[in-house]
């Protein structure tokens, strides 16, 4: 039942495709071209397009990769040696959903000049970062993203939506549902493992424009794979706004007062099949030091999920996104949430259905970790791998339990009886350059193992802060005007 083409003609799964599959693919079903992506660091998926003359010629094509300049993708590599070799990785080959010729498309890897990894392409940081993980854990690390972005299209007089109620609202008060279906089965036959889709929390109306928010969810996967899709379905979102001829944006912030679209991380520790993050108590205490990294680490993770000045406007309290350092249950308010689970529900099966007995079998592999203060402007391979050093940096805390203890909220944490509480925890940045001041603070966590190279880090904090955003949010306020030319700036980040 797999929507892949690919996989339902070759019946293997994508780990196990070898370049004689791809090839054999291409000629029985008659593929044209085949296009070669791979990500530059404004976080979009660039593209080479190769046309099968032969098949030598594919078989060279899949073999040798090709060369790209890797100043133009990359603008801390300079010109003078720029060169840079892309490698097909044959398991994320998908057909392409949208060309008219038959199109297979491959996600590459970036080598040097001696044809070795480049360390400081994303993709591969993210590769290093898990392999320390394992090295240190003997676990696998799993991820996935809630992908949130807004429509913005002509507006409709008919059923019109309630302002900021739109959560899970079906047709016809939801007008872009066809698109996030369409686009959900694009992305799970591209490989994407999608848990669902429906509309989001945010809509209004300015004028005779709409502004529809969505989300599409995705199930855990490894790590490197989960960054891989969410890049595929990025691309895969704004290829069929563009076929429809409205708008999609991932940015952080619309305007103000309104809802900004977040890209919520969940993750799952594995071992031999089984989820590491519960045991017979609940909750482990290998979930427990898994916490206790992402929030020690918190703040420099920021410089990987949040790099845009617009994000800083989103991270502001009452507005379900996070701002202060912490974790609970299933608090929204929180920096890191610990969702509903499935452990204590057997019965809901037989409830619900009394033809059926009860539920059999250990749904504890469906409980997850969600890191809530990530959205659009980030860069996914460097936020995934920030987010696996941070799981392996809580196995290696000494008081990490200690710490999870400290930083966990069970109630409201802004209502006023708990003013002592919150003031007491860490909050986040409040901008690009506050973000940039902590990555620099907490950067040898990260260069540990050899994941991160001390100059990448050093470039990424002088990135940020040529934005010279560090009092924005405070100048700007609430000034709306002021407010849209900063969207506008930033409105197609990520």
């Amino acid at each position: 039942m797999n929507p892949n083409p690919l996989v339902q003609y070759l019946n293997k799964p994508t780990e196990e495709f070898t370049k004689d599959d791809l090839i054999r693919y291409c000629e029985d079903y008659n593929i044209g071209m085949v296009n070669f992506r791979y990500t530059g660091w404004d976080g979009r998926l660039k593209t080479l397009n190769f046309i099968i003359n032969s098949k030598e010629h594919l078989d060279s094509i899949l073999t040798c990769g090709e060369r790209v300049d890797g100043s133009s993708l990359f603008s801390f590599i300079e010109a003078g040696s720029s060169d840079l070799y892309v490698m097909p990785r044959y398991k994320t080959a998908f057909v392409n959903p949208f060309t008219e010729i038959p199109t297979l498309d491959i996600l590459c890897s970036y080598f040097d000049k001696n044809g070795n990894p480049l360390e400081s392409a994303p993709e591969y940081i993210l590769k290093k970062a898990h392999d320390s993980f394992k090295k240190e854990t003997g676990m696998i690390f799993e991820a996935m993203g809630e992908l949130e972005y807004y429509v913005i299209f002509e507006k409709e007089p008919l059923y019109t939506a309630e302002d900021q109620k739109g959560y899970h609202e079906s047709t016809p008060f939801t007008k872009w549902e066809e698109l996030r279906t369409e686009a959900m089965m694009a992305i799970a036959q591209s490989g994407g493992k999608i848990k669902y889709g429906h509309s989001e929390v945010g809509n209004f109306n300015v004028g005779d424009t709409g502004y529809e928010q969505n989300e599409i969810e995705f199930l855990p996967v490894n790590v490197e794979d989960a960054a891989d899709q969410l890049m595929v379905a990025k691309w895969i979102l704004r290829t069929l706004a563009h076929k429809y001829g409205v708008t999609v944006t991932f940015a952080p912030k619309i305007t103000v007062g309104k809802a900004g679209s977040g890209l919520h991380i969940h993750t799952r520790l594995m071992k031999n099949g089984q989820n590491m993050m519960v045991d017979k108590n609940g909750l482990s205490d290998i979930a427990k030091k898994a916490i206790a990294g992402y929030l020690s680490l918190a703040s420099s993770l920021t410089a990987f999920g949040n790099i845009s000045p617009t994000s800083y406007f989103r991270l502001v309290p009452h507005q379900e996104a996070p701002t202060n350092i912490c974790w609970g249950d299933r608090n929204r308010s929180v920096l890191v949430r610990v969702p509903l689970g499935w452990s204590q529900t057997k019965d809901m099966l037989h409830q619900a259905n009394p033809q059926e007995g009860p539920a059999e079998g250990d749904n504890t592999n469906k409980q997850t970790v969600e890191f809530r203060c990530p959205d659009g402007s980030a860069d996914i391979y460097l936020l995934l791998a920030g987010l696996t050093v941070a799981a392996r940096h809580g196995f290696e805390m000494k008081n990490a339990l200690k710490y999870a203890k400290e930083t966990y909220v069970d109630v409201n944490i802004f209502m006023d009886e708990n003013k002592a509480k919150l003031e007491s925890l860490s909050v986040l940045p409040g901008s690009c350059w506050e973000s940039a001041d902590a990555l620099l603070q907490q950067k040898n966590i990260y260069t540990k193992d050899g994941v991160f190279s001390e100059g990448m880090l050093k470039w990424i904090a002088s990135y940020l802060k040529s934005f010279n955003d560090k009092t924005l949010r405070h100048d700007i306020g609430n000034d709306e005007a002021e407010m849209l030319k900063l969207i506008d700036r930033f409105f197609h980040c990520g």
